[in-house]
């Protein structure tokens, strides 16, 4: 007599695949949402705190510093590896501003922001390059994505 071994058939084996695949289709995209909103208040805290620098060297010296070296902030990276960008708008050649749809600028005293995840960016914040930016508006009253400003 033969003695049959418990094993798994191919079917099943296919269908456990087909299981662990449809799962994997479903789980992915709502792990990179979940990624993306992450770096972004990772992105918005960085900001937070490089503007208390600024503001406390505001305090101490009366003027914003020049760059974000003056406040040892230079080497903070955002979450996708660049560096912050930093504009003191009251030295800065004109044009350079961030500006809003009406082509306005967004703040009176210092632009500060994260090119996002394309690393890319251009001055008025609708533009394609500049739709995932992290940004500092209204001198303040808004930090987070260019396109929900």
């Amino acid at each position: 007599m033969l003695k049959r071994t418990k094993a798994f058939t191919i079917n099943e084996l296919l269908i456990g695949v087909a299981i662990l695949s449809v799962t994997a289709f479903i789980s992915i995209p709502i792990y990179k949402g979940y990624q993306t909103k992450l770096d972004t208040a990772i992105a918005v805290t960085k900001i937070l705190n490089i503007q208390v620098a600024i503001d406390s060297f505001f305090q101490a010296n009366d003027s914003h510093p020049i760059s974000l070296a003056d406040v040892n902030m230079d080497t903070v990276l955002d979450p996708w590896g660049n560096p912050y960008q930093y504009l003191n708008l009251p030295i800065s050649p004109p044009g350079q501003a961030r500006k809003d749809h009406a082509m306005v600028p967004i703040n009176t005293d210092y632009d500060l922001y994260s090119m996002g995840p394309d690393s890319q960016s251009v001055a008025p914040l609708t533009a394609a390059a500049s739709r995932d930016d992290i940004v500092r508006a209204n001198d303040v009253g808004f930090v987070g994505l260019a396109s929900d400003y």
